[in-house]
């Protein structure tokens, strides 16, 4: 009777194990991970290299509170990717549909779990040419999500086994205990014309006037890095920041 009920017991416990690394289950981890910190203030210095598109070394200063104010500050002319960089979790997973665990031969390190989902074309800034073109054109997203930490180290996206972006996150400890990014990078591999045009509008301008920049030609590999210093968080910022 002994042996049946630890037989029993081991079972559930898989059974448990198993539902506890349902693609819900781990968004939600994930997300609760992202709403931990109320608000931080943080400096960021991001460089852009892109073909036939320059600028130097940009310095800003961002305010995030939640659920969703962000403040940025800086000097003159600037440019920061809009994809997912001031997002929750859970609003970047809404841009998915069929979301399911990813059984990947490319994972480096034994706590980090994948997430698979197809891209809502809807939810792009980018414009079809025709309804068939649109239902073609159908991007999968990989999320790598480590869960000794449930916070989000990696995202691809590629259509077939072409790469359209790929970002990536390293994070510490910060202003004392706060798990943290402090560097990031997000690298475009663009080989088709509507695609650049969709990165175009997503590195549009957020500082200073609705200004906008041309490249001479689609790109073929475009990157930013993004480096994060000098948090304060949890401070209580002030609501009248953000207006």
């Amino acid at each position: 009777m002994k042996r049946l009920v630890l037989i029993a017991i081991i079972f559930l416990s898989k059974i448990t194990a198993i539902d506890d690394k349902s693609a819900s289950s781990i968004i939600e981890k994930t997300e609760r991970k992202f709403r931990s910190v109320e608000d931080y203030q943080v400096n960021m210095v991001i460089a852009i290299d892109i073909p036939a598109f320059r600028m130097p070394k940009k310095k800003y200063t961002v305010f995030f509170k939640q659920p969703d104010q962000i403040k940025i500050k800086s000097r003159g002319f600037g440019l920061l990717p809009r994809t997912g960089m001031f997002t929750s979790p859970s609003d970047n997973f809404d841009n998915l549909t069929d979301v399911e665990l990813y059984d990947h031969d490319w994972k480096t390190r034994a706590d980090e779990i994948v997430l698979r989902g197809n891209l809502i074309v809807d939810s792009l800034a980018i414009t079809m040419p025709n309804d068939y073109a649109k239902l073609t054109f159908k991007p999968t997203v990989d999320v790598t999500i480590d869960t000794s930490k449930w916070v989000i180290t990696g995202v691809v996206t590629q259509l077939d086994t072409l790469k359209i972006m790929e970002i990536s996150n390293e994070y510490d400890y910060v202003d004392g205990s706060y798990y943290m990014p402090i560097r990031s990078s997000v690298v475009y591999y663009v080989k088709d014309a509507r695609i650049s045009r969709w990165l175009k509008k997503d590195l549009g301008s957020i500082m200073g006037a609705d200004q906008s920049f041309e490249m001479q030609s689609d790109m073929v590999k475009g990157q930013i890095n993004v480096v994060y210093d000098k948090y304060k968080v949890n401070r209580g910022l002030k609501s009248s920041i953000f207006k």
